[in-house]
């Protein structure tokens, strides 16, 4: 039995033993279809999840930056489905009982240097002229060098990378115009690396005749484009080519380096928090260690009364 069918029976559970609302119902199914996403990523099924399969859903939700609250919420729901499967005889074991709930606070995401983004880039850009290369082999090389482009030049979410139209590809503004989370419009920039990717990749989808359908990345699948899932597996295997951990390296990794690279270099806080599309700065203040460590070189550089500064 599949996950999704899994997850309509202990929906079905909720609504007709527990008569859950609506609004309830929607809250359970988001947090079911992130972890489902996950197992499947993992390759895994809820019949077949261990306690360590669970701490690495947690240990993904931390990385995205989710708050303690939110991602207790989410593990809260994975336990109510796993012990539902137990008791009605899905699954042979209830694999959260063993995963505590997470400490409040927030876990520093995981951050890129500059160095390491420019190799991933120079890898996943190498096969687009490789002499021998076939031709969907340069197709491949080309869209991941574009999404990598576009996703470090603009923070965007990985959902909304994904499923950005043709027409962000033949733009000539320095910049894309992006619909968020809650239909929020908001505006990011576009570098001229982007830019170039975005049109060397567009123009070898339109050479093979694959620009079919609205969207840059197309994919098949049922929205039509490229999946996060896809993305991030295609992501790991550059890593590994790249010398990096794969590990250490997913789509909100290049979104963390985005954000993190800006506050190194001076960006305000509250600048970064319109570019990646946080409702709350108290969501972009998980990046304040970076402006603390910046603080710290100013005043070791610059203070009169420093060691090293002019007495």
């Amino acid at each position: 039995m599949s996950g999704a069918r899994h997850a309509s029976l202990f929906l079905d559970m909720l609504a007709a033993e527990r008569g859950a609302s609506k609004n309830t119902l929607d809250a359970y199914r988001r947090d079911l279809d992130d972890y489902l996403s996950f197992l499947a990523e993992a390759g895994a099924q809820p019949d077949s999840a261990t306690s360590t399969t669970i701490r690495g859903f947690m240990a993904s939700l931390e990385e995205r930056g989710l708050k303690a609250s939110s991602a207790a919420r989410r593990l809260s729901a994975v336990r109510q489905f796993h012990k539902f499967l137990y008791v009605e005889g899905y699954a042979p074991a209830d694999p959260t009982a063993a995963v505590s709930a997470p400490k409040r606070g927030r876990v520093l995401p995981k951050v890129l240097s500059v160095a390491e983004v420019d190799r991933l880039l120079h890898v996943a850009s190498e096969g687009i002229a490789h002499p021998q290369a076939t031709q969907p082999e340069r197709l491949r090389a080309a869209r991941m060098t574009c999404l990598l482009e576009l996703l470090y030049a603009t923070g965007l979410r990985v959902s909304e990378l994904i499923a950005l139209p043709k027409s962000a590809a033949k733009t000539r503004d320095r910049f894309l115009v992006v619909r968020g989370k809650g239909a929020k419009e908001r505006l990011v920039p576009l570098t001229d690396a982007a830019k170039q990717a975005a049109n060397t990749y567009l123009a070898l989808l339109e050479e093979q005749k694959k620009a079919t359908g609205p969207w840059l990345f197309p994919a098949d699948s049922e929205s039509g484009h490229l999946t996060r899932q896809a993305f991030a597996r295609d992501l790991k295997a550059v890593a590994g080519a790249a010398g990096l951990r794969a590990d250490k390296v997913s789509p909100h990794v290049l979104r963390h380096a985005f954000a993190s690279h800006l506050l190194q270099n001076g960006a305000d806080l509250r600048v970064v928090q319109e570019l990646l599309g946080h409702s709350d700065i108290s969501t972009t203040q998980i990046y304040t260690h970076v402006l603390d460590e910046r603080l710290k070189s100013m005043v070791r550089d610059l203070h009169p009364l420093a060691e090293g500064g002019e007495g």
